[in-house]
């Protein structure tokens, strides 16, 4: 029997976390450089019609792996139903998004088998029969290839953006579906959830958003932000910012992209006055398409923008905008 991979995909209210793709991307890709098999499960409370939407994607099997206490989420209840799962299956390779649930529950499960996590992953290679998987280190200046010295199962999550959602393969036929009921007793979930945090009304997830609007020192000033959110609105985004604008309370950090706020992969990524730093473009070279507008030609955004706008973001967004609207009015 060949090794296989399992990508565990993530839901969230009963619909398919955008990020799950892109795992669902990394494996198809490590099962096409390995030659191993390659499953998907979907883990809720009733998740079939999610493992049938994964099952259209190029997989071998689609696991819709469920239970009554998978609602509402605790780390105790994913960790020990993963674990009945995994050992039943024994893949030799499980792949996770690297979102902010999968980073609350895999320790204990990879604890609980004994095993540990490469984590925050950008990539992979293969050298020889060695998997080698990338992470970023120091902020992003330096890169770290990381191997498994114990046996499997090895877990490791992709970071938001190291793969393209919207590069997975459709099967040629949809895969089989099976369900798997775990079993969890009442002594396992030692937690009683409370109603999701936010942290404040605006409190968003900028990892779903698919145009981002963000703006560094170059806005110069607070009320010139209120330009930039015009751009957002009429693009149908979300506006965010660099540290050094959130750091001044002109934004709201949820509201930060960059290794110390969120890491982004939109469809659209406009940069307005943001020179760069290593520290802001971790978190936002995976987006699909960069427009960087700088009035500084020797600006580090330029070297990963796909198109470069070299000028005044007070003279490039007022047209932008109005360009935007009358697009739309037309469409």
């Amino acid at each position: 029997m060949p090794d296989s991979i399992l990508v565990v995909v993530e839901q969230r209210d009963g619909k398919l976390n955008r990020v799950s793709w892109e795992t669902l991307t990394a494996g198809q890709a490590l099962a096409a450089a390995t030659g191993w098999t390659l499953d998907a499960a979907v883990v809720g409370k009733e998740v079939a019609n999610l493992a049938h939407e994964v099952a259209a994607k190029k997989v071998q099997r689609s696991y819709a792996v469920e239970s009554p206490r998978f609602e509402p989420y605790t780390p105790d209840a994913f960790a020990f139903g993963l674990k009945q799962f995994i050992e039943s299956r024994a893949p030799q390779l499980v792949l996770m998004p690297h979102t902010y649930q999968v980073r609350d529950f895999v320790p204990k499960l990879a604890t609980a088998m004994g095993r540990t996590v490469i984590s925050d992953c950008v990539g992979y290679k293969k050298e020889g029969d060695k998997l080698l998987f990338t992470r970023q280190m120091f902020q992003g200046k330096l890169a770290a290839d990381v191997s498994f010295a114990g046996p499997p199962p090895w877990f490791v999550t992709f970071q938001n953006g190291a793969f393209r959602g919207d590069k997975v393969e459709t099967g040629a036929s949809a895969a089989p579906v099976e369900t798997v009921k775990v079993e969890l007793g009442d002594g396992v979930v030692r937690e009683k959830p409370q109603a999701m945090f936010k942290e404040a009304k605006q409190a968003v997830d900028l990892t779903q958003a698919e145009i981002i609007v963000s703006v560094g020192r170059g806005i110069k000033e607070q009320k010139n932000i209120e330009l930039a959110k015009q751009l957002a609105e009429a693009l149908g985004g979300e506006i965010a910012a660099s540290r050094p604008i959130c750091d001044s309370g002109w934004l709201p950090m949820d509201r930060q992209i960059g290794s110390s706020g969120q890491t982004v992969a939109p469809k659209l990524y406009l940069a307005l006055g943001i020179s760069g730093a290593i520290q802001h473009i971790v978190g936002m070279k995976g987006s699909r398409t960069i427009i960087a507008v700088n009035k500084d030609s020797e600006a580090p955004i330029f070297e990963i923008a796909d198109y470069a706008v070299v000028g005044n973001l007070f003279d490039v967004v007022p047209p932008l905008i109005e360009e935007v609207k009358k697009a739309k009015a037309g469409s």
